[in-house]
């Protein structure tokens, strides 16, 4: 079974963000593997060592983002691939067509199954995955908490904003992960060894036969803040009536939401 994953670099969850012209200030900063991509990197691992085949990690980004590759790597995919490209960017549109591009040109192996997680806790937009999907052609399930593949088919049970649903589908298919599906490995030391010497490509555009045109981007970011500082609570004095005139009041006045 050919499995690949596909992952991005984020900020560590435990980073103050801090913006700088409009932008997110990365120096000095921790990034590691989103973190739902790793529980998509971990479920490939098993399900390869359960069926045996090849873990393929993809990712588009920066080259820093080798980092991240060469983590799963170490955790026990066996190739890496990234499509570092400054003309690229972060829409997901652009993103979603170069990984459709790797996948029809550069991809080692046919796949059997794409998985990622279920959105990045940067943009937390979750379109990726699904415009992948469309791209190539092939069914997806998000948010799955549980997976099971034989024979060629795939059964997820995927999380429905508070219940939850079990989907049967085909592969090739695409899933992505969400919290609960397992519990990511560490790499090892000798895993950390091993990845220095498994296949890390690095493409651009014209590698998988893309042109600046084929990926304009669909959305443009306007502008970028940091939520209002948190205000001191208020203590209401009064009998009950009182307390609630007051804070009727208030939310008129100071919250705007009456």
């Amino acid at each position: 079974m050919n499995i690949y994953v596909i992952m991005k670099q984020t900020f560590d969850t435990e980073e103050k963000i801090v913006l700088r012209d409009g932008r997110i200030e990365e120096d000095g900063v921790k990034f590691v593997i989103n973190p739902y991509d790793e529980y998509a990197v971990e479920e490939a691992i098993r399900l390869k060592e359960r069926h045996g085949g090849l873990v393929v990690a993809v990712s588009v980004g920066p080259d820093r983002a080798a980092e991240a590759l060469r983590t799963a790597l170490a955790m026990g995919a066996d190739e890496a691939a990234l499509i570092a490209d400054e003309r690229i960017g972060g829409d997901e549109y652009s993103v979603s067509r170069a990984l459709a591009a790797y996948f029809a040109t550069q991809a080692p192996q046919p796949f059997d199954l794409i998985l990622g997680g279920s959105f990045s806790i940067d943009n937390g937009s979750g379109q990726v995955a699904v415009r992948l999907a469309v791209l190539l052609d092939i069914p997806h399930v998000s948010s799955v908490t549980r997976l099971t593949v034989d024979n060629g088919q795939a059964t997820a049970l995927r999380d429905a904003e508070g219940d939850s649903e079990t989907i049967e589908l085909a592969l090739p298919a695409l899933i992505t992960a969400q919290q609960g599906l397992n519990e990511p490995r560490y790499p090892s030391l000798p895993g950390i060894m091993k990845a220095k010497k498994k296949p890390l490509r690095t493409l651009r555009l014209e590698d998988v036969g893309l042109t600046e045109a084929d990926i304009t981007p669909k959305t443009e970011r306007q502008s970028l803040a940091l939520p209002p500082a948190r205000q001191a609570g208020k203590l209401l004095q009064g009998d009950p009536a009182q307390q609630a005139e007051e804070l009727v009041q208030l939310l008129r006045t100071e919250a705007k939401v009456l």
